[in-house]
């Protein structure tokens, strides 16, 4: 596989090896002794999520206040563009993003780390998106950030208004938002 920092460089695209021929194709979507050689991480991922979605659904920008999650994200169906934001109040990146278009086609992965939101909106018809992540789901501590506030200005590649879930409608801007 292949490992390269975003601009934000605790934020990593990663690139699988792909073999391909006229019957279709293979790869590893993770391989823990590789993604410890390439990345220098010793991570521990204990649940993996699986959500579907339809063009021009944006889901987040999400994250657990306590039991933070990093997660390993991909696209087994369609394209998403996909969205870290630092929130990481005594980082030099604090309130900065970084996007990655993520599709069944490039078969890329993002990894978010812990102390970063995360989000995604659809750009095809329909796309399937999984989620692996090192800490469980604890709806008690997730926070959502609004995915328009203007002060981290994420330029979603999208020419209309997107669909929102009611709780992600009522995200809170960066300035009011419970960080890290």
């Amino acid at each position: 596989m292949k490992v390269t920092p975003t601009a934000i460089p605790e934020v990593l695209v990663v690139e699988p090896r792909v073999f391909a021929d006229d019957r279709g194709f293979f790869y590893e979507s993770y391989n823990q002794r590789a993604w410890e050689e390439q990345t220098g991480l010793k991570t521990q991922f204990v649940q993996d999520n699986h959500s579907r979605s339809t063009k021009g659904v944006l889901r987040g920008i999400h994250y657990q206040i306590k039991q933070a999650q990093g997660k390993l994200v991909r696209v087994v169906v369609g394209e998403v563009f996909d969205v870290a934001v630092d929130l990481r109040k005594g980082s030099p990146t604090f309130g900065k993003w970084v996007g990655e278009r993520l599709s069944a086609e490039n078969k890329k992965c993002l990894w978010v780390p812990e102390g970063f939101g995360h989000g995604f909106v659809v750009l095809s018809d329909v796309a399937e998106f999984l989620y692996r992540t090192t800490n469980f789901y604890a709806p008690e501590h997730e926070r959502c950030i609004i995915w328009n506030d203007p002060d981290i200005g994420i330029n979603w590649q999208i020419d209309e208004a997107p669909v929102l879930s009611p709780k992600d409608a009522k995200g809170l801007f960066l300035r009011d938002a419970e960080l890290y």
